[in-house]
């Protein structure tokens, strides 16, 4: 009997510990701020079109073959992302000049567009929602007998956009 009650007496022990237990809880508000960022990585910073004979390569590639291209932005669920180029102005060699329109790009990867140079902004992507899109972007120059000899240069600005 007295091992019952002793066992008796350790089981109310330890449920009137249980009974009396205490508890406290708190709570913690999280916040955090995101806001419309854009960032652009180009794999080239050069494009460079080698002469050629005009009745045999009537379209030029540039040495540096397809520029990689990364756009990543952080914008609304429904927010377009874009990315334009243009020029500064045509391809020019003292007074001498190479129109725009014979500098044209073709383009690989989900959203991205060919197109032809321009001093208005052009299309080379567009996306909507955030994320990064990777992608190429692939210029050739119009070949022709009546380019004036001389080292031709000109700006290209590109442009993201993540509102």
């Amino acid at each position: 009997m007295k091992k019952v009650l002793i066992t008796l007496v350790a089981v109310l022990i330890c449920a009137g510990t249980v009974a009396f237990a205490a508890t406290d809880t708190k709570t913690v508000t999280v916040s955090a701020t995101v806001t419309a960022t854009a960032k652009l990585t180009l794999g080239s910073a050069t494009l460079t079109f080698p002469d050629a004979d005009p009745d045999t390569t009537p379209s030029i590639s540039a040495t540096e073959g397809p520029i990689a291209i990364t756009a990543k932005g952080k914008t609304s669920a429904a927010g377009n992302i874009t990315l334009v180029v243009k020029a500064g102005g045509p391809l020019t060699s003292g007074t001498d000049t190479i129109a725009l329109a014979n500098l044209t790009w073709t383009a690989g990867g989900a959203g991205y567009v060919g197109g032809t140079m321009n001093i208005a902004d052009q299309a080379v992507g567009s996306w909507t929602g955030s994320g990064t899109y990777a992608g190429t972007q692939t210029y050739a120059l119009a070949n022709s007998w009546s380019y004036v000899t001389g080292n031709y240069g000109a700006t290209l600005t590109y442009t993201l956009t993540a509102p």
